[in-house]
Order: C-alpha cells, then structure tokens, then sequence
C-alpha cells in the first residue's frame, strides 16, 4: 500500500511563509515532501480532494490539561488526543500538574510512553520547580538534555523572586523557554473572578489586573539581568500589554499567549453565577478584552490557547466560590477564533499563525509549517460552514465548555498527524 498522499484542489495556508494558494501537498510517511500549485505524484498515490477547502499546518495548542496520571475521572490521555484530533489540533502542550508531577525525567517519560498511541502529539511541559511549590529549582539541565526545552509551574505562579531569577539564568544556558502564570498569590488566592463593580453587585471575591502586572513587571525586570527565554501563559489585561510591548521594544526575549475565552468573553458572562465561566485568569472587563484583542493583532501577543482544562460536573456544579476553574476547549479552538476573520478584525493567516508557526518556534518544533520536510501534520476546514456549538455533541468526556450554544461559522474536516488521518468530520 502507498504511503504517498496527494492533497489536491485545496487552499493551502502556510502563515510561516505568508502563503494562501490554489494548489496541491504531496506527502509520503509521516512528512510533507512537496508543495505547490501542481505537485507530480506516483501513479499509486493515495487522493484526497480537498475540495476547495483550507489546508493548513496542524494547530498546536500551549495550554492543554490532562487527567492523566492522577484524574483520570476528569479525562484521560486518549479522549485528550481524540478531542485535540476533531479541533484540528495535532500537538498539545501538556501541563505538569498532573500526579505525581512532571518534574523529572522519569515521571515526563512515564506520560510520554503513556501517550504513544494517542492520535496527536503529547510533548510535556516540565515543572521548573520540584512539586511546582515555588521552593526549589528542577533539574532543568538533565531535562534539556533529554529533549525538554519548555518549564513552568502551570497554574502555580513562581512567587519567590529569587528563585524565578535563578531559574531564569539557569534555563537561558540551555536555550530553554520558562512559562509564567501570572497571578501574584497574595491578590488572587481567594478570589474568583475580576475585580470591580460587577464582583461587588455579585458579592463575589474578586482578582485585581494587578495580580497578573505585578509579577509580569517583576519577570520583565528580571528577565532584563538574566537573559533567557520567558513566555507570559495567558495576559487578560491593557496593563500586561503595556508591559509587554514595552520588553519587545528592548528585545527582551518575551512572548504572550491569551486564552480563547479571553478574547470571546468578558466579566459579563458570569453574570448568573455560571460555574462554566470560571476561569483562572478570570474573564475581566470590556476595556481590557478589546485591548488583549488589539495586541494580538499588532503582534504583541504571539499565541492562542485553548486552556483545555476538563472538570468533572461535581468539581463544577458547587456555589460559584467553590467551583474549580477552567473549560475545555480542544474543540472550539479554531472555529471560535474563525470569528475575527469573519467580522474583519484579523487575517485569516495572521489567526492561524498564533496556532502554528509562532507556538512552533517558542517550542523549538518542525512542526507548524508547510514546508518539504516537516511533519506531515495538518488541518483541513471549511471557513464558511455555520453550526452552532452543542457541548453534549463534544468529544470530550467533561462538557464544561463555556461556548455551550455559541453559532460559529467555520468546521474542521480533516486532521492529519504524522501522515495518518486521525479525524474525519465526514467519516
């Protein structure tokens, strides 16, 4: 049987190269080895007509939360791979929260091999501290040298200054990038959404923007006598703009990514103490979620996440203040994001390339591009197919999706990884 694929009558999208064409992608195993207008292929190739539609890099998502080891009730690695597969997505980032937690070689390659037969890539964000407790810097040297050049803490912002400092200098010897969540402990731990008039007309507890500034200002400056590589996990706030743009004018080496929900929502979504719209960061006020959305438009933020975090309906279905944060959304990634092409705002390559090339290159992957010789991982969609979202039609086992009921225009048709079709919507 061939291993030879021809793509043909598809709108090839490569924001690497700023391409958008009419052509044709040959593949052969699990590489891409020719791209074009026409491309030759063996006689007993297999033919996929994509029929006009888009063909793109498979999406890679940053931000992406697995049950497994230690929750496996709230997903496992394989509806991971399955939800991943129906959004497009061929790559997932996955966060070292898991127990025990990924803080070492030997618990990262306990994932990895869990994950070999998943349908979409599983690379493992290490922990940059042991039991990401903020108090002691991980053998971030032992895992570069393993193949692992992304660390952070998840959902655990690195407090202690002096740590972060060390870690810093520590990892810009390895080329390795650190991943900051920006939430100083002190204004965040007992809030539960943003702060402002609208968490005083609810009586909830809320979390100040400066929570999120405060220890990005701090990084930044940090950043400044350390060198290194450092990616801001998600900013929901004109000040963390700001000071971001103000780093990328010092070439500082500083990249940002903003979750989908931050740029969909704002604080408003709330309103009926709806547990799905939990977020950590919170969904925060109009003026900021323009601004978010501005800069990722400029070019101030890099990437787009879905902040897949799957959460059981006893760990949701509790009083507000109670409810565990997060959403999945493998699965409404890009036909969300697909909104700012349709009303205008953005480029489609400009959208698809904080979903491909520009994760790419922080993770330091081959992957995310159309080019001979990279993975042959892709995303065939309709722009133009308009659905509305039904959480009980999702794949995931959770449904906490936060786009319940949301009419969206564009469908993934086809995902590909390592040259296998993983997902077909017509299949």
């Amino acid at each position: 049987m061939s291993t030879v694929t021809l793509y043909k009558n598809a709108r090839l999208l490569d924001p690497a190269s700023n391409l958008d064409m009419k052509g044709e992608l040959l593949t052969e195993g699990d590489k891409i080895i020719a791209l074009g207008e026409s491309v030759e292929a063996p006689a007993d190739a297999e033919i996929v007509d994509v029929g006009g539609k888009c063909l793109c890099p498979g999406l890679i998502d940053m931000r992406v939360f697995v049950g497994i080891p230690g929750a496996d009730y709230k997903d496992t690695i394989e509806n991971t791979g399955e939800a991943a597969a129906a959004g497009g997505v061929t790559t997932v980032l996955v966060q070292p929260n898991t127990d025990p937690v990924l803080d070492n070689t030997a618990h990262i390659e306990f994932l990895e091999n869990r994950a070999k037969n998943a349908l979409v890539n599983f690379v493992p964000m290490a922990a940059a501290t042991k039991k990401m407790e903020g108090k002691e810097m991980t053998e971030i040297g032992l895992m570069t040298n393993a193949g692992h050049k992304v660390f952070g803490d998840c959902s655990s912002t690195i407090e202690n200054a002096a740590i972060m400092n060390r870690v810093l200098k520590y990892a810009s010897t390895f080329d390795a990038v650190i991943v900051q969540h920006l939430a100083e402990p002190s204004l965040s731990k007992n809030g539960c959404m943003n702060a402002g008039d609208l968490a005083s007309r609810l009586g909830l507890p809320g979390i100040p923007t400066a929570a999120e500034t405060l220890v990005l200002e701090r990084d930044v400056r940090l950043l400044k006598g350390t060198g290194g590589r450092y990616h801001a996990s998600q900013v929901t706030c004109a000040d963390s703009i700001e000071i971001l743009k103000r780093a990328k004018d010092a070439d500082l080496n500083v990249t940002a990514g903003v979750a989908v929900p931050h740029l969909s929502l704002n604080e408003f979504a709330i309103e009926d103490y709806r547990t799905f719209m939990k977020l950590s960061p919170p969904l925060r006020g109009e003026e900021d979620r323009i601004a978010v959305v501005e800069a990722l438009k400029d070019g101030t933020i890099d990437v787009i996440v879905s902040g897949h975090d799957p959460e059981d309906p006893e760990s949701k279905r509790v009083p507000f203040e109670q409810a565990e944060p997060g959403v999945v959304g493998l699965e409404t990634l890009l036909n969300v994001c697909l909104e700012m092409h349709h009303n205008g705002s953005m480029e489609l390559l400009d959208i698809l390339s904080k979903m491909t090339c520009n994760p790419a290159k922080i993770m330091g992957l081959e992957s995310g591009v159309l080019a001979a010789g990279a993975p042959a991982d892709l995303c065939i969609f309709d722009l133009n197919t308009p659905y509305t979202i039904n959480a009980e039609d999702m794949v995931s086992v959770t449904k906490n999706t936060c786009f319940d009921g949301k009419p969206v225009q564009g469908r993934v048709l086809k995902t590909v990884v390592g040259g296998k079709c993983v997902f077909d919507y017509n299949g």
